[in-house]
């Protein structure tokens, strides 16, 4: 089992920066990949970041390249995602995943993920 415990959100002006932060604890030695997904209301849950447990790889979608970046720290088994120039379409619920093994769904998929955080709201105000 992995737990992941997702925290950094908060209130943010347009234009302003925040970083999410999401930790994993458990058995974290079979993850591959960490992903970032996002669900606004009334919205389906989309993908936005992911990266390789080595670090080797970083993905992005469209809509936030050249704005966030995803990181992670080894030592503490945490991934980051810092979000720079943020919008108000930004506005989500932002869930981290973890994934075991190479499984046969894209990185991007959220059936590619065997564990989700509970999320973390972020809010952007015009």
């Amino acid at each position: 089992q992995v737990q992941l415990v997702e925290s950094g959100g908060g209130l943010v002006q347009a234009g302003g920066s925040l970083r999410v932060s999401c930790a994993a604890s458990g058995r974290t030695s079979g993850i591959s990949m960490m992903g970032w997904f996002r669900q606004a209301p009334g919205k389906e849950r989309e993908f936005v970041s992911a990266i390789s447990w080595s670090g080797d790889s970083t993905y992005y979608t469209d809509s936030v390249k050249g704005r966030f970046t995803i990181s992670r720290d080894n030592a503490k088994n945490t991934v980051y995602l810092r979000m720079n120039s943020l919008k108000p379409e930004d506005t989500a619920v932002y869930y981290c995943a973890a994934r075991f093994g190479r499984g046969t769904h894209a990185y991007y998929a959220r059936d590619a993920y065997n564990y989700w955080g509970r999320g973390t709201q972020v809010t952007v105000s015009s």
